[in-house]
């Protein structure tokens, strides 16, 4: 018998990172994210789980790193205010190498902005909020199906690379619900956090393998003894100044996860083998991009519709495989933020064409079809 169940995208942001091994929350309700902090107050305790409402974002992202260090998977939710707030911990978490996962539920700003409208107006300071060279990990998800596979996922990933994971989705995305049949997740992977392979004695933090990956972290309170720095130092942890320390460890910092790209890249292509228009979306505005293709099976222009999962690290790869000439459409709800990242891939002639809307409204199916008038004409 399946479990069917009609559940919003917030909802399934909680039931994967319970499923990933998640026993710790804590974060400050924010719209539109605040049904995932309703959620885990629901159901953690049941899970021997804990939740917490801070006092503020700031709190609540020291609070996940703690939590982390002392071995429990952690997460943290909020919308763009809240995810200003965040930043300082999240750096510290960065150069500590502390996993945890970090939600936004984009809305509508500047400040406090629309606070109940959408935007996909954080992804840049989804990777350049903080400050430093270093490298971000952001997936974003498009329907409520993949809120919960992306949240295990980022899970896996910030175990994996040991550093926080952003999943990035909107108030769309969140709040709206879909049928899930529950019993299909069952078989996903899980990455749990590994013990180190050294004796206590032997035993240093940011040690690491060719691939910029440091040992794994052992829970506070255990035998293993090693200081959480989020100053610059060196594999026990301890303070370093030294040039050569403080360039091998940002260039660390940075190449564990830019040398991983195809690894973190995730994607899908839908439409003809050679369409007549690309249509290059995330999140939100990947449900009116699809309904396109759909609508245009029959018909021209031939319409491809590729989904970005991954944002950061940035795909060059795949902007270039799948960009041969034909005209490419990104449409976002900001005032252009992706497709400046794709025109700096494409080059400087290539027929790429933005379209924005930054109003508090999601873009819809003919909005996008108007627009395309002007571009196959």
């Amino acid at each position: 018998m399946s479990d069917d169940v009609l559940m919003q995208g917030n909802e399934a942001i909680v039931e994967g990172a319970l499923r990933a091994g998640a026993r710790f929350f804590a974060g400050y309700p924010i719209t539109p994210s605040s049904e995932i902090a309703q959620a885990a107050a629901n159901r953690l305790p049941a899970m021997d789980g804990v939740y917490l409402q801070m006092e503020d974002e700031l709190a609540s992202m020291a609070a996940i790193v703690g939590a982390s260090l002392a071995g429990v998977k952690s997460f943290t939710a909020t919308s763009g205010p809240g995810f200003s707030l965040m930043q300082e911990n999240l750096g510290m978490a960065m150069m500590s190498e502390v996993p945890c996962v970090v939600v936004n539920v984009q809305r509508s700003g500047p400040s406090t902005g629309l606070a109940t409208k959408p935007a996909q107006a954080d992804v840049m300071q989804a990777r350049w909020g903080t400050h430093g060279d270093h490298s971000a990990i952001v997936l974003v998800p498009a329907s409520v199906a993949e809120c919960l596979t992306l949240t295990v996922r980022a899970f896996n990933l910030a175990e994996a690379f040991r550093q926080p994971v952003i999943l990035l989705t909107d108030a769309v995305v969140g709040h709206m619900r879909e049928g899930l049949d529950l019993e299909a997740f069952d078989g996903l992977e899980v990455i749990t956090r590994r013990a180190p392979t050294v004796s206590p004695e032997a035993f240093r933090v940011a040690a690491h393998d060719e691939d910029g990956i440091p040992s794994p972290l052992p829970p506070f309170g255990s035998d293993y003894i090693y200081h959480a720095n989020s100053s610059m130092h060196d594999e026990r942890g301890y303070p370093a100044s030294d040039p050569q320390v403080a360039g091998s460890m940002i260039r660390r910092l940075h190449d564990k996860i830019e040398n991983a790209v195809s690894t973190l890249t995730d994607y899908t292509y839908i439409g003809p083998d050679r369409p007549d228009v690309l249509l290059l979306s995330y999140g939100a505005t990947t449900r009116a991009a699809l309904q396109l293709v759909v609508d245009h099976t029959e018909r021209r222009p031939a319409i491809g519709s590729l989904q970005l999962r991954t944002l950061w690290p940035f795909p060059d790869d795949v902007i270039r495989r799948f960009t041969s000439g034909m005209p490419v459409v990104v449409p976002e709800m900001n005032l252009g933020q992706v497709v400046r990242e794709v025109r700096r891939v494409v080059g400087p002639h290539y027929p790429l064409y933005s379209l924005t809307k930054s109003n508090g409204l999601p873009i819809a199916p003919g909005e996008i079809e108007d627009y395309l008038t002007g571009v196959i004409a």
